[in-house]
């Protein structure tokens, strides 16, 4: 009896060990997506890729059959059209995917002097962002209270191994990410059956736009779960408030993070115009890089002046102050910024606040970072040809302001054109210092205001056509190292531009990046199927011994179970 037993326990023992051995050597690509991410759940994401394998990008809820099918979905509600909204007329914006112009008629006036209707169709609430009094009687609102909260994007959920509200950067990528958005109300998602963040909950954070000398609050209603700030980076405002209290956003020298369900206001009234900047100030080496930062811009004093206050999306922005109106023909904001899913996609891995905290702030060294996404305007290639086209004419002048919000240097890079640098971080150039060229260097958290002139004279335009515009660094234009991708835009001039809004190309056909499995490295077109890797073959061989050696303790268990009976053996 005693001999079976320890027969018995050494089969056992076998056979749990070359289970676990199969487990192991099982190639990644076998798993699914969804077991791949419920096994990161059981195991811990560490232990998980210990074993080889990689987390996916949270892509499995993408259609591959359907993926690309509608490059340019169908503008039902005429949003690309230009319109009157509230005595705001709005400008036409022709790209595939556009801003809601109901949300931009709110931003002009006010969300509190607008109709409920514009509200409902712009998803704000009534105090996102609140227009007074005009103090000097110069025909525009002077005091502006803004009011922001944080967005969690592609975050993890302990109901589903998909995230509960995803934003596309590309096909099927969806980094974890945090941004600032206005207070809105309502559902974070399209509708009841979908997970897809609604048009307003999005990368990068909104551009918020002021005039020089209004009174400005922006207050800061944390709806997260972690502490943040709002530090003003080069816009002008006091160290302290009227109470005494910090105003600088910075937790080691002026105030603690706003906790989460708490709230603060930050008090401004700019002296200076500019291109500037705004971010979190709470842990910055994450913090900022997770997405909470955006575009500051303070407007000249203009009389009659309505502004934009906060342009949501892809950066045309289709109510240009007077300023602008006076000398450009059309303004974009360009906000470039880079990805470290290595930090981003963290916040998948769990929900729990002091886990997130540890993995974030604590785990994660950006010493040892490296950028694996580059976006604009908060999207990467090929998705930035639906929204961030700047659509164009002959003989036109256009403002660009750029922002580098990344972690790397950007090579900003326009083909068939070269604009001039009129302003370096919101401080204008002398007319001698401006600097005509087709490539512009920005440092991180730099800005540069570019005069884009499409005369045809072969110095500022070379003409009519699809240019790309893009970092010349050639990392920058990858999705995690594959390319086409990264932050390519277009100057599409208005012949190469279809009726949906889709650029005329003439090169390569674009449709198969529209496909996930393209950037996940899976698609057909990216295999060589006469290759097979020498790991690969190596860890097959492990498999197959470790599957003939499971089958072999199997044996000898029942072998220990049943011989000894059929043979009568009752030794001892």
């Amino acid at each position: 009896m005693r001999a079976r037993s320890n027969r018995l326990l050494i089969a056992a023992t076998q056979l749990a060990v070359s289970a676990v051995v199969a487990f192991v050597l099982i190639p990644d690509q076998w798993y699914s997506d969804t077991m791949r991410v419920r096994l990161a759940q059981w195991f811990g994401t560490p232990a998980y890729e210990s074993f080889g394998a990689t987390l996916p990008d949270m892509a499995a809820a993408i259609d591959e059959n359907e993926a690309g099918a509608q490059i340019c979905p169908e503008d039902l509600g005429g949003w690309r059209q230009p319109q009157l909204i509230e005595g705001i007329q709005i400008k036409e914006s022709l790209a595939c995917r556009v801003d809601n112009p109901h949300a931009v008629a709110a931003f002009v006036r006010g969300t509190n002097n607008v109709s409920v209707d514009t509200l409902l169709s712009a998803g704000l609430s009534r105090d996102a962002v609140e227009k007074g009094a005009d103090l000097d009687g110069d025909g525009d609102p002077d005091v502006i209270h803004l009011r922001l909260e944080v967005v969690e994007l592609n975050g993890g959920s302990p109901d589903s191994a998909l995230p509960v509200v995803t934003f596309d950067i590309a096909p099927g990528v969806n980094p974890g990410l945090w941004v600032f958005a206005p207070k809105s109300f309502g559902m974070a998602t399209e509708n009841f059956e979908s997970n897809v963040a609604r048009d307003i909950l999005r990368a990068p954070s909104p551009t918020i736009r002021v005039e020089q000398g209004d009174q400005v609050f922006i207050t800061l209603e944390n709806t997260h779960y972690l502490g943040h700030t709002i530090h003003l980076h080069g816009v002008d405002h006091s160290f302290l408030n009227a109470d005494g209290e910090g105003n600088d956003g910075v937790p080691v020298t002026s105030e603690l993070p706003v906790a989460p369900g708490m709230a603060k206001t930050y008090e401004l009234q700019p002296r200076q115009t500019g291109t500037m900047f705004y971010h979190c100030h709470v842990q910055v080496q994450a913090h900022v890089m997770m997405g909470l930062q955006g575009m500051f811009v303070v407007e000249e004093n203009r009389p009659d002046n309505w502004l934009q206050t906060l342009n949501v999306g892809a950066g045309h922005v289709r109510f240009p102050s007077q300023a602008i109106r006076d000398r450009f023909d059309d303004e974009y904001d360009l906000h470039f910024t880079d990805l470290d899913s290595n930090l981003n996609n963290r916040i998948q891995q769990s929900n729990d606040a002091g886990e997130v905290e540890r993995l974030v702030n604590r785990e994660y060294n950006i010493t040892d970072a490296s950028s694996d996404y580059f976006l604009l305007n908060g999207r990467s290639f090929p998705l930035t040809f639906q929204e961030s086209l700047i659509i164009t004419e002959a003989d036109r002048l256009l403002k660009l302001r750029v922002l580098n919000g990344g972690s790397v240097g950007l090579a900003l890079h326009t083909h068939g054109h070269k604009p001039t640098a009129t302003h370096y971080d919101g401080i204008a150039l002398p007319d001698g210092a401006r600097i005509t060229r087709d490539v512009f260097w920005l440092a991180g958290a730099q800005r540069t205001d570019l005069e884009l002139n499409t005369t045809n004279d072969g110095l500022h335009s070379y003409g009519s056509g699809v240019w790309l515009l893009h970092d010349h660094q050639a990392r920058g234009v990858t999705n995690n190292g594959l390319g086409p991708g990264g932050n390519l835009g277009a100057i599409v001039y208005r012949d190469f531009l279809g009726a949906d809004g889709w650029p005329q190309t003439i090169g390569e056909d674009l449709a198969p990046y529209f496909r996930a499995n393209y950037y996940r490295r899976s698609d057909p077109a990216q295999r060589n199927s006469g290759a097979m890797t020498a790991a690969l073959f190596l860890r097959l061989i492990g498999l197959g011994i470790a599957i003939g050696a499971l089958v072999a303790s199997l044996i000898a268990m029942y072998r220990a179970l049943f011989d000894g009976t059929a043979s009568g053996d009752g030794g001892t």
